[in-house]
């Protein structure tokens, strides 16, 4: 299964150089397994900027990562977006916007450092979120998950002309892959950003998360409905929603909404099912 792997030279940098220019969400009390979406407290992360908390080589970095996206998406389709200025804001920064719901859900929940933590982008698509989370933070190890060639050639490509030591570039379909004892309940972290609704995206993504372990979902202003149509799914995966987290960003409605789960149980071997059955006949 693992066909794509990059590694490259090793990049020093400590997470505290990133996180200490970053203001802390409040953490949400953990619910229990039946929830009630609009019980659920949240907390709003506040930065103009979480590319200027970067350093300069991680600055450079992303611009790299940046042009080789737009060249690269003359010739296929990669993102809609075509000018540097709306990649920077509408990917960069709401790719970046999620590493402190994610930390500070990690270290009140998961464990007492975020060093050496295992993340998992599914549906990885351009390496968004998952490869800006790999130049933020190059203390964690990242799989790029992703199951069309083309793309996971441009993920290669990518990785290897910014530089980066920590990712591998897996091709594959999230439901195979979430049975393969290679990745099953291996990670840490799973993210997941504009790929399928949540109660489609908790079946590709909690059967990677090991138990203790987080999944966190980038979604849009106002996701209750979703929350409430995944509740059920959620809870048979596994997991319970511990935070919803709203923060800045540049989409049209100026905010985007991080929805963070615990995994407290084993994932059943049933799940996930066949390819495509999670779309057709969702839990």
């Amino acid at each position: 299964m693992l066909l794509l792997v990059s590694r490259c030279a090793l990049v020093p940098f400590s997470l505290g150089t990133f996180f200490k220019h970053l203001p802390r969400p409040k953490p949400s009390p953990i619910f229990p397994s039946t929830i009630t979406p609009k019980t659920l407290t949240t907390a709003t992360i506040h930065c103009s900027s979480h590319f200027e908390a970067l350093d300069s080589r991680q600055k450079h970095q992303i611009h790299l990562y940046v042009d080789t996206l737009l060249e690269w998406n003359q010739r296929m389709n990669l993102t809609a977006v075509r000018e540097e200025g709306e990649v920077m804001e509408r990917h960069i920064e709401d790719s970046l916007a999620i590493i402190p719901p994610i930390t500070d859900s990690y270290l009140s929940h998961c464990g007492a450092s975020c060093g050496n933590v295992s993340v998992v982008d599914v549906g990885s698509g351009a390496g968004l979120p998952g490869l800006v989370l790999a130049i933020a933070c190059p203390e964690w190890k990242v799989t790029l998950m992703e199951s069309m060639n083309k793309r996971c050639v441009f993920l290669e490509h990518a990785v290897n002309h910014v530089g980066l030591s920590n990712v591998e570039i897996v091709r594959g379909r999230a439901e195979n892959l979430g049975q393969d004892v290679c990745f099953r309940e291996k990670y840490d972290v799973a993210v997941a950003r504009a790929v399928a609704e949540m109660r489609i995206l908790a079946e590709y993504c909690l059967p990677l998360v090991r138990v203790g372990g987080l999944f966190v979902a980038a979604k849009g202003h106002d996701p209750q409905m979703e929350i409430r149509n995944a509740e059920k799914a959620i809870q048979i995966l596994g997991a319970s929603i511990s935070q919803l987290c709203p923060v800045e960003s540049h989409s049209p409605y100026g905010q985007r909404t991080a929805i963070v789960c615990l995994k407290t149980s084993p994932t059943p071997k049933k799940y996930p099912r066949d390819p495509g059955t999670p779309v057709k006949v969702p839990l």
